[in-house]
């Protein structure tokens, strides 16, 4: 099993930052990959960036060059560091973490983008 504890989220102002932090522990050596997904009410949950254990990434059209993820396997830990943030991205926010049999979830942590 794999817990996941998520931290960073609030409220911000449109163009400011946020960095969300995602915590495992558990059976941490059977992760593969680490992400970040987000689920506005009434939509289904999307992914926003992942990363996998050699540091590839990948990231959602509407967050490219916006978002950066990262990993710090030291720590187990993975960041969402997310900069020019708009009213459209407030939603709750999931880490995932994924091994070969299993998906984890966190337990979301909510982001407001609002003036």
């Amino acid at each position: 099993q794999v817990q996941l504890v998520e931290s960073g989220g609030g409220l911000v102002q449109p163009g400011g930052s946020l960095r969300l932090s995602c915590a495992a522990s558990g059976s941490i050596f059977s992760i593969n990959v680490m992400g970040w997904y987000r689920q506005a009410p009434g939509k289904q949950r999307e992914l926003v960036a992942h990363i996998d254990s050699d540091g590839n990434t990948n990231y959602a059209d509407s967050v490219k060059g916006r978002f950066t993820i990262s990993r710090d396997n030291a720590k187990n830990t993975v960041y969402l560091q997310m900069n020019s943030l708009k009213p459209e991205d407030t939603t709750v926010y999931y880490c995932n973490a994924e091994s070969d049999y299993d998906e984890y979830w966190g337990q979301g942590t909510q982001v407001t983008v609002s003036s």
